[in-house]
């Protein structure tokens, strides 16, 4: 799967799903494995991709759970890409 289809997937299924539901609390398990140069992935997903699904998680939770997100680590076996991820990630989720 490529970036672009993930995030077409995610933006036709995922997020109108998500908004249909409105969630109280969002929570995510925060895996990094599908990371391009993770051994275990076939998304071929980057930095930019955690970091756009991660704003548009605390989009849906801001718009329906007064901003109430927990976010757990999960997995990643790409040291390297999992740090640059796990950055990214946590980045979004500082600037508010």
């Amino acid at each position: 799967m490529s970036q672009s289809q993930f995030r077409v997937g995610v933006r036709q299924r995922i997020l109108p799903a998500l908004d249909a539901f409105r969630p109280e609390l969002v929570l995510i398990s925060a895996g990094f494995d599908a990371h391009k140069r993770d051994p275990l992935a076939q998304l071929l997903l980057d930095e930019g991709d955690y970091t756009w699904i991660t704003e548009q998680l605390l989009e849906i939770a801001y718009r329906h759970a007064g901003g109430r997100l927990v976010s757990s680590l999960e997995g990643g076996y790409d040291l390297a890409a999992l740090a640059a991820s796990v950055a990214a990630h946590v980045r979004v989720l500082m600037s508010v």
